[in-house]
């Protein structure tokens, strides 16, 4: 009899009324809000403007929703097109189902469209928003548990997940909580990508392939731990060998990034605190700095009256003169 043990909610799915209140949902949705938050504060602090994250990921988020579910039900279909199954259950997000591999690789062409269509280097937008995006996985993972699904293998430790739902297969019983597991590790993926930043000022991207390298290995471990149904691949889950492939895309990435350009991107928006607002504004500044001020001029005007006044009481002096001597 397990002492201590993750119990899971009765139910994944609350009702308002008519309206139903789904906890996988509502992760996804707190998950891009923190995203957005944190990206947004990295992006001003590297010279960018306030809300510029935010208009961007209007295109990332839903380019990134449709290509997570579109990987979730290519590398799944037999759970929507098999026998038996419904079609129509492709569509319906909200029970589960978003792959974080088609997640990223969509999401970054809606990023991409967004950033072109504000004249923003993508590389620079990804740095500041991939803690973010670990964060936001952190808290997505727990709509996992609302579902009860995607645990590992059978275990009796204290931590372990209790499932008691016995649908699409499930057998009762108390599992290795892979979701806690990816949870925490994005935790750690996300910090690390902060002081890796700060210490060695990342920059063209270099921040964002980290945290896909880092992300990368911890899946790899976790996905192994995994006992539900997925294509298999020389004795290895589809996935493992995706994050293997990605691992090391990133991996090759930061390491000719860092030969080609090394350091940080200077201005990473046109117009910000940092771009070319501010160096329109100097020039501004510097033009009218080099203009005589009103007072300046007003006492210009007065010495150059009195030279003249000076210069015509010499000539009466000297007109004076010349008439004494004649008389």
């Amino acid at each position: 009899m397990e002492l201590a043990y993750i119990p899971s909610p009765s139910r994944g799915v609350l009702y308002l009324g008519p309206v139903p209140l789904r906890g996988y949902a509502f992760c996804i949705i707190i998950g891009v809000f923190v995203a957005v938050w944190l990206g947004n504060k990295r992006w001003v602090a590297r010279g960018g403007r306030a809300g510029t994250v935010a208009d961007i990921a209007v295109w990332a988020v839903p380019f990134g929703l449709i290509g997570g579910r579109l990987y979730h039900v290519i590398t799944d279909y037999e759970l929507y097109f098999s026998e038996g199954r419904d079609w129509v259950d492709a569509f319906k997000v909200w029970e589960g189902g978003l792959g974080i591999w088609g997640a990223i690789a969509l999401g970054a062409v809606g990023a991409w469209i967004g950033c072109r269509r504000r004249g923003i280097p993508l590389p620079a937008y990804a740095d500041a928003v991939a803690p973010g995006i670990a964060l936001a996985q952190s808290i997505g993972r727990w709509g996992n548990w609302f579902n009860q699904e995607l645990y590992g293998k059978p275990t009796d430790l204290p931590w372990a997940v209790e499932i008691t739902s016995s649908t699409d297969g499930r057998l009762p019983g108390t599992y290795h909580p892979t979701f806690l597991y990816e949870s925490l590790w994005c935790i750690g993926v996300a910090l690390l990508v902060i002081w890796a930043d700060r210490r060695f000022k990342l920059g063209h991207g270099r921040a964002f392939a980290l945290y896909v390298a880092a992300y990368c290995a911890g899946r790899f471990w976790i996905e192994y731990m995994r006992v539900d149904e997925a294509h298999h691949i020389l004795g290895l889950r589809l996935n493992n060998w995706t994050a293997l492939f990605v691992f090391i895309l990133a991996v090759i990435y930061i390491v000719l990034s860092a030969r080609k350009r090394p350091g940080r991107e200077e201005i990473v928006e046109p117009g910000g605190p940092d771009g070319d607002g501010d160096e329109g504004a100097a020039t501004v500044g510097d033009e009218e700095s080099e203009k005589p001020s009103g007072k300046a001029e007003a006492e210009a005007d007065e010495e150059k009256d009195a030279e003249a006044s000076g210069v015509e009481g010499e000539k009466g002096e000297k007109k004076e003169t010349e008439s004494a001597k004649k008389s």
